[in-house]
């Protein structure tokens, strides 16, 4: 792909060193994650372990472990993401 081609699709003409991208997820991405990780995740999680003695589910601890689990290793990781853009924008 050549720069004429990636100022084409981004609309951007701004130099960036050669092989270096400027983010490493997409903002709609990023969003969708961080809201994925903050909201419904751990909702989930609540509704799995509240229903869970109601409805008799015997997996109801495991699942909402699990589940608060995945919640927060999606958090660590764009975390990181974030922290190392705001790192890289800073030099």
């Amino acid at each position: 792909m050549t720069d004429e081609n990636i100022e084409a699709q981004t609309g951007t003409t701004e130099a960036k060193p050669a092989g270096m991208p400027d983010w490493l997820l997409p903002d709609r991405v990023y969003d969708v994650l961080k809201w994925v990780a903050l909201i419904v995740l751990p909702a989930m999680a609540t509704l799995v372990q509240a229903l869970g003695p109601v409805w008799g589910w015997t997996w109801a601890d495991p699942a909402a472990t699990t589940i608060n689990a995945v919640a927060l290793t999606i958090g660590v990781v764009i975390g990181a993401s974030a922290l190392k853009a705001k790192a890289s924008k800073a030099e």
